[in-house]
């Protein structure tokens, strides 16, 4: 496996897809680009979700989350860009996506987004 930045979300079968069961994985140090100033935006996201046949790799998903890193986004583009992303590769049961932004100009920023089978 690739220790560059990448798009592809490997992923694996589940291996218990006789049981409803939910994955939750934080990850703390997200970062983007704010699109007006080309500051860096740091949040932290929480991703829910309970799997059918796919689970996704969790170095694949460090390395995808690594493509933010120098890529102008709004927060709201952003968190829609990788529930979708997300969704394409595993097509889960059902997945909850929250990126709590830090403080920027005095304003925080949290968006939540869920996608339903």
């Amino acid at each position: 496996m690739s220790t560059h930045p990448t798009k592809d979300l490997e992923t694996f079968v589940n291996p218990n897809q006789e049981r409803d069961y939910t994955i939750i994985i934080d990850i703390p140090e997200f970062t983007c680009l704010c699109p007006k100033t080309g500051q860096p935006d740091f949040a932290t996201i929480k991703i829910e979700y309970q799997p059918d046949e796919k689970c996704v790799e969790l170095k694949a998903l460090k390395l995808y989350m690594w493509t933010f890193r120098e890529r102008g986004a709004f927060h709201e583009a952003v968190t829609n860009e990788i529930l979708d992303d997300l969704i394409a590769a595993t097509d889960p049961k059902w997945m909850k996506i929250t990126m709590k932004f830090n403080v920027r100009g005095g304003i925080y920023t949290d968006v939540v987004i869920e996608h339903k089978k």
